[in-house]
């Protein structure tokens, strides 16, 4: 096949798997407006439903590894390197996203992000402490939440300091047992079966001042992802001490997941 050849299939791919995307989100999102605004358990597991179809459809194929805690509710705690995250993660767990208020405000991801009743929070240190009431409030009624950490998203090879005052709410959990706290290690691995190097690794990193489309254009258009998300073993604030040696503690969990999956063992 020659080198314009493959473009062309490259840029068909890309066409074929963005339009279908859409047709899926535009179906998808009138039904989950009616579940959402009738407050029936449908709106808590058709997101779940939505991410796996996206993630066939774009080529993503999901590894998962280790167990996942089932009990509710579970603050799961990631590495964040792409949007990509959210497709990937949103399959596999029962869950909302804790996301910057930004996002909110974006075109048609906006809409999907508070259709699965995602928590938008100002990513400022003191600002996050005073999110922790509708955090700790969501919990209470029993919603997973997935969080990064990080306060933003990196190049996919190492991961950045989590912020503690992320973790305050298990910090002054008060209802009965601690709040479970499970590490997660978020990992592209492979393109098309073959392993990604240090180089390739960070194309799929979304991070800085790249912007959106241009990137998941070439993203879809490069062929079968392959996503390791690995479940570490569950923490608590009372076990680690504090937020702040809970924070640390999580984050070496998942640097660790992170070095290993990028490894390839």
């Amino acid at each position: 096949m020659s080198k314009d050849m493959a473009i062309i299939c490259s840029e068909t791919r890309s066409i074929i798997l963005l339009i279908t995307y859409i047709l899926l989100t535009l179906a998808i999102i009138p039904i989950q407006l009616v579940a959402v605004l009738l407050r029936i358990r449908l709106a808590k597991i058709l997101p779940k439903f939505y991410h796996r179809m996206c993630a066939s459809i774009l080529g993503i194929n999901v590894v998962v590894r280790g167990n996942q805690v089932r009990e509710r509710p579970v603050l799961f705690a990631a590495n964040h390197i792409s949007y990509l995250d959210i497709t990937a993660l949103g399959s596999v767990v029962n869950g909302c996203f804790i996301a910057k208020a930004e996002i909110a405000c974006w075109p048609l991801f906006g809409i999907l992000a508070k259709l699965q009743r995602t928590i938008f929070i100002v990513r400022k240190r003191f600002a996050v402490i005073k999110h922790n009431a509708d955090i700790a409030d969501r919990l209470k009624s029993g919603d997973n939440l997935i969080l990064f950490p990080e306060g933003t998203s990196g190049d996919g090879i190492r991961v950045m300091p989590f912020k503690s005052s992320f973790f305050a709410v298990a910090e002054h959990w008060s209802c009965g047992q601690p709040l479970v706290i499970q590490p997660v290690s978020i990992a592209y691995t492979m393109l098309n079966e073959v392993p990604l190097g240090r180089s390739l690794r960070p194309l799929f990193a979304w991070y800085g001042d790249m912007d959106f489309l241009p990137h998941l254009w070439t993203v879809a258009a490069m062929g079968k992802l392959t996503v390791v998300i690995d479940f570490h073993q569950p923490l608590t604030a009372t076990e680690a001490g504090s937020r702040k040696a809970l924070a640390s503690k999580v984050q070496e969990e998942v640097a660790v997941g992170l070095a290993r999956a990028n490894a390839g063992r």
